[in-house]
């Protein structure tokens, strides 16, 4: 070790090395994080395990876990739910004249016990809370849309839908198992490749089929729309046409601009949310079926690649036949999965059987 590094202002770490009193090693200390050599990883104590062990988690979620300050020029803004709060989140804080600042809050089906506490901290001094509408108790943690209303004792708190709908993908299928977790490359099933796993003849599909499944999708969106006292989505959803969905779970960007513009009226809020320019829930693209778009009378609109051949994962066009050959191989070394597939599929496929009367 040189003497020019040995002069460098600074005081001993645990380990030896030299952590500095100026700059960003030593802003970064100052947060609860320190420098070990070229890796720079959290060292708070207070910190739960997970950020501990993962540095860009930590530093993402950085005013979440106390990492840096949380804004404080405006009333704080808390949204609570799944992958699809962060979108509404960022749309809500971006906008123009928005009375709110708002942070990265983890998804929370990602959340562990450690990690509560730094919620509740939140929602402490939330002026305004977004839940969707969590069941209580979820994970066995007070997590739920209620829970977290207690929690925010100084909140306006408005619940809002989770987004799930399969018209445009009636054979897309979403079932985690609890010891295997998601099929690769993709995780979502297809009714097909269930199908074919089995051994079963592919169901007769054609546009009453397709039709009924959208209806029935949409009807339980509104359902839970109703049941939740939240703020509707299923006409956004209609209206977005093609672009409507990317996954049944993740909704494509009109979808999520217009309930963030509903959120907003409902809130008192200037109804400024617009489209960032870039796709926000992009991470996995299904391929589009254009027989499916006709049986629901859409036209293509906006770019959206009508492309039967290939998803698009991580920003990578992946074939669909290499989804289907990795899945029948994962089915085959998990029979068990295939079956619990199989049984969740079944109201599915009675569905894309659907004839004309």
């Amino acid at each position: 070790m040189g003497a020019s590094h040995l002069s460098r202002p600074g005081v001993v770490g645990c380990h030896g090395g030299v952590i500095p009193t100026r700059g960003r090693f030593a802003r970064n200390a100052r947060r609860g994080v320190a420098p070990y050599g070229d890796v720079v990883r959290p060292t708070n104590r207070d910190l739960p395990p997970v950020a501990l062990a993962d540095l860009p988690r930590a530093m993402h979620y950085g005013e979440f876990y106390g990492l840096k300050p949380i804004p404080d020029e405006k009333a704080l803004l808390v949204v609570h739910g799944n992958c699809q709060a962060e979108s509404i989140r960022l749309l809500l804080q971006d906008a123009d004249d928005a009375p709110c600042v708002s942070v990265r809050v983890p998804a929370v089906h990602e959340l562990t016990p450690d990690e509560v506490p730094f919620l509740q901290r939140l929602l402490d001094r939330a002026a305004v809370v977004l839940t969707q509408p969590v069941t209580a108790g979820y994970h066995d943690l007070p997590l739920g849309a209620s829970e977290v209303q207690e929690a925010a004792p100084g909140a306006r708190v408005l619940r809002w839908p989770v987004v799930w709908y399969a018209g445009l993908l009636p054979w897309q299928v979403v079932f985690t198992h609890p010891d295997e977790g998601d099929p690769p490359v993709v995780p979502y099933h297809d009714v097909r490749t269930v199908m074919l796993a089995l051994g079963e003849p592919l169901p007769t599909a054609g546009p009453e089929g397709f039709r009924a499944v959208a209806r029935w999708s949409l009807a339980e969106l509104r359902d839970r729309e109703a049941r939740a006292g939240a703020v509707p989505v299923s006409p956004f959803v209609v209206d977005s046409g093609a672009r409507a969905s990317n996954t049944v779970n993740h909704p494509g960007n009109p979808v999520l601009v217009s309930l963030a513009r509903a959120i907003q009226q409902r809130l008192g809020w200037p109804m400024t949310a617009t489209d960032p320019g870039y796709e926000l829930l992009e991470s996995v693209q299904t391929p589009c079926e254009g027989k499916v778009l006709e049986a629901l009378g859409i036209e293509l609109s906006d770019g959206r690649d009508a492309s039967e051949e290939s998803w698009v994962v991580g920003g990578r066009e992946v074939p669909d036949a290499e989804v289907v050959d990795a899945q029948l191989g994962w089915y085959r070394q998990h029979p068990e999965v295939l079956a619990a597939v199989a049984n969740r599929s079944a109201e599915r496929w009675r569905l894309l059987e659907t004839t004309a009367a």
